[in-house]
């Protein structure tokens, strides 16, 4: 069986529903909430799978376009996350460092009420599996899923 386009949007779009999928298993089942970065890389992956979805039933090469454009951006916004995390360059004031965007917050917001969300940190590293943050193994799987939307992108 030859691939077509429309298989490797699935496939590509299935990537992108896959990695949501665990990002928000691990939130809710595993409970790791996620801090502003990780949210960040997230909707690219939104966007990925709404690309599939028109990408299934219009198969043009704008979409895989977009598609691959939208995954190059979650692994460009994992790889800034990553360097966060290494205190390779500095993150969002808000949430790394020493909190300084927190320094307007009363002690009862840090301590956060009943129905507020903690600050999650985005310079601290929750989980990781072979020395990878999940931040950086975004990046390996967005690439991959890529070069998936251009596989897609060079069929007929």
């Amino acid at each position: 069986m030859t691939m077509t386009r429309r298989h490797w949007i699935a496939l590509a779009a299935g990537g992108s529903v896959l990695l949501l999928a665990l990002a928000l298993g691990f939130q809710y089942l595993g409970g790791l909430a996620p801090c502003k970065l990780c949210l960040w890389q997230r909707w690219p992956h939104g966007l990925a799978v709404v690309m599939g979805a028109l990408g299934l039933a219009w198969p043009r090469l704008e979409v895989c376009l977009v598609g691959a454009l939208a995954a190059l951006t979650s692994a460009g916004l994992g790889v800034y996350h990553t360097g966060v995390e290494r205190g390779w360059w500095p993150g969002p004031a808000a949430c790394s460092g020493d909190g300084a965007g927190l320094s307007g917050l009363s002690g009862a917001d840090l301590l956060s009420p009943e129905g507020a969300a903690p600050v999650v940190m985005c310079d601290e590293v929750p989980w990781s599996l072979l020395g990878l943050s999940m931040a950086s193994w975004n990046v390996l799987a967005s690439l991959a899923l890529a070069g998936l939307w251009m596989a897609a992108a060079r069929r007929r």
